[in-house]
């Protein structure tokens, strides 16, 4: 029988192609979402790719008998990938409250189901964001954990001491924390990728949607940072690499390899990648010129920052495989397949 994971914001982008490399190595996948930020026409997608269609479960997880009763209704679940959250940078400066209570809510609720039905292993959707603007780079996992520059990140933060605190008195369980720089790109078949509803928070579908002719322009937020071209830098990963590593991190879990209870993993390609540069590696790959503008400096963004991988690399035995010109390449084309075959009701 195949062990079942719960994946929490399943149908989301990164979520929805983690299901996919966790149904690709064999596991069964349940996903819980809400769908306030993608569409359940991914499960159909997934199935497409993948040969089976995921468990599926609508409802938000600050509902506490919901969250319950889903680990009564399924108590052979063996892990948990916890990526639902509100995700937004920008919304969350401008609505703090939504963000804590949705985002540390959630999580209390989990770990309450977790505990009662003794499910061993966590898996946590965090966040580079951890760090704030670090004072050395690359950023290592052992870093100072900072107060972040926005409230989103901040309830990576927090939710990270919820989960330390927990495993205190809860000896039976461990957990990993993924710790993400920036992921971009999309699945290859074109089936899945980052579906923003509304303008995009993220640089990658404002490239794609200004390139298709969705938006009339590109804004770059700052030009002014202390940066070789005055652009914000990230270290840009391809999300399919970073869905493999929710496998390995569960796979880490299951077979009692930690080497202690909470462990942490900067998940990123160790490159640190200008807006500007991450603007021509579009234009290179998909033959497209870009109309874009500088504006004023976004509210919560840190200057630079990009990861130390090498905990990543030898501990957990993986590495980004893909180049920054592969994610570009993969989110275009996602871009241009969804547009010629969007969901039925658009």
């Amino acid at each position: 029988m195949k062990k079942k994971v719960l994946v929490t914001g399943g149908t989301g982008y990164i979520g929805s192609h983690t299901v996919v490399e966790l149904q690709e190595a064999g596991y069964e996948a349940v996903v819980v979402d809400d769908l306030s930020n993608s569409r359940e026409e991914i499960l159909g997608r997934i199935a497409q790719i993948t040969g089976k269609r995921p468990l599926f479960e609508k409802f938000n997880l600050c509902r506490q008998e919901k969250t319950l009763g889903l680990f009564d209704r399924y108590p052979d679940i063996v892990a948990v990938i916890h990526f639902a959250a509100l995700k937004s940078v920008g919304e969350s400066v401008a609505r703090p409250l939504d963000y804590y209570y949705n985002n540390l809510v959630s999580l209390i609720h989990l770990l309450e189901g977790m505990k009662k039905h003794r499910v061993p292993a966590m898996v946590f959707s965090s966040s580079c964001t951890v760090y704030g603007q670090p004072d050395q780079l690359p950023v290592t996992e052992e870093a100072q954990v900072k107060r972040p520059a926005s409230p989103y990140g901040n309830t990576k933060k927090i939710s990270e001491e919820i989960l330390q605190d927990f495993l205190v008195n809860h000896h039976a369980m461990g957990v990993i924390s993924l710790r993400y720089f920036n992921p971009i790109g999309a699945h290859p078949s074109g089936l899945i990728g980052e579906l923003p509803q509304g303008i995009p928070d993220n640089l990658v579908p404002f490239i794609t949607q200004t390139a298709i002719g969705l938006r009339k322009e590109l804004k770059v937020f700052g030009r002014d940072y202390n940066t070789p071209d005055g652009t914000a830098i990230r270290d840009y990963l391809h999300v399919t690499d970073l869905a493999r590593a929710h496998v390995v991190a569960i796979e880490r879990l299951l077979a009692g390899q930690q080497k202690h209870p909470f462990e942490v993993f900067n998940l990123g390609t160790g490159q640190g990648v200008s807006v500007l540069e991450a603007i021509r590696s579009f234009e290179r790959v998909s033959g497209v010129k870009l109309n874009y503008r500088f504006v004023d400096r976004r509210p919560g963004d840190v200057e630079k920052v990009w990861a130390d991988t090498r905990l990543a690399n030898t501990e957990l035995g993986w590495e980004a495989r893909s180049t920054l010109d592969d994610a570009m390449l993969t989110a275009w084309n996602w871009e241009k397949k969804y547009r010629e075959n969007p969901f039925s009701d658009e």
